[in-house]
């Protein structure tokens, strides 16, 4: 078990970076499986800061589609998400869409200023608002966060807003746009297919990617989308891809994680109750979280 941990959990009901609405009742899907109290049986001090609600839809950027309430909310998560980390306490972000990502990546580098990153999900999020097809922004914040566009996505968090892609390892991708892909092997982010997942085994890519974000940085800030795991296990997302990650590899991503004692912050993001089977994938999503943390099978 990781030592005792003062948690601070964050919702962001905003589903706007997506095509399909309903990820912005992710928060209250993991929050029903129980999350506060077995923080509590874990023996962890948490307190819920409830959710910041995103506002309404517009569509003044068909670029960036709903750019302005998607910012706002951000906004509003990093400066939440600076003040947790203020207090000495720790972060679990509940989103929503991926797009949360931008707030709260670029609150622990500006706290930190010298994070690496675990981004786990079956896309890439490396679009910019002039490659991405859609327009849809939950498809361009890891992008964003690393300083190759959107600027103006993450334009509320100052200096130290950009993550090095250096210490960035991207786990799981599946789905990734052409352009997309080409973006990121010029950037520098450490890209681990499922192919190489399938190739080399978990525990090998975790290895790796904690290496990668957690070496000559403060620690690690995992960003986990549940669409990373195979849809037959996660049926309640959003933009399913199949052949994604077993369950029991992406618990073993979470224990290694933990034990690395690197773990700063986690977002677990794009739970969507509509699609779900009787909150599946919100009570996987809620077992997930606490295994990052240090929960163990034995």
């Amino acid at each position: 078990m990781n030592q005792m941990k003062n948690i601070h959990v964050i919702g962001m009901q905003m589903d706007l970076g997506a095509s399909k609405r309903g990820v912005n009742m992710g928060p209250l899907a993991i929050r029903y499986s129980g999350l506060m109290e077995k923080f509590s049986e874990l023996g962890f001090s948490a307190v819920d800061r409830g959710d910041i609600i995103a506002g309404k839809p517009e569509t003044d950027n068909p670029k960036m589609k709903n750019f302005k309430p998607i910012f706002e909310a951000n906004k509003t998560l990093f400066e939440q998400v600076t003040e947790s980390l203020g207090q000495d306490a720790f972060p679990v972000i509940l989103g929503g869409d991926h797009c949360v990502a931008a707030g709260s990546i670029s609150a622990t580098n500006h706290f930190f200023q010298n994070v690496g990153v675990i981004w786990i999900d079956a896309h890439g999020d490396f679009n910019s608002d002039e490659t991405s097809l859609s327009g849809n922004m939950h498809g361009m914040p890891l992008s964003a966060v690393t300083g190759f566009g959107p600027e103006k996505m993450v334009a509320f968090a100052g200096q130290h807003k950009y993550v090095d892609p250096d210490h960035v390892a991207v786990i799981g991708g599946r789905d990734i746009d052409p352009e997309e892909r080409k973006r990121m092997a010029d950037s520098g982010v450490h890209v681990f297919s499922i192919h190489d997942v399938d190739r080399l085994g978990m525990a090998e890519v975790m290895k790796r990617a904690i290496e990668v974000a957690g070496n000559g940085t403060d620690g690690i800030h995992v960003s986990f989308d549940v669409d990373a795991i195979t849809p037959q296990e996660a049926p309640g997302v959003g933009t399913p891809v199949h052949s994604g990650l077993t369950v029991r590899e992406a618990f073993l991503a979470a224990e290694l994680v933990a034990e690395s004692g690197k773990l700063i912050a986690l977002d677990m993001v794009e739970i969507n109750p509509i699609l779900d089977e009787r909150n599946r994938t919100g009570a996987l999503a809620c077992e997930l979280i606490l295994s990052f943390l240090g929960k163990t099978v034995y």
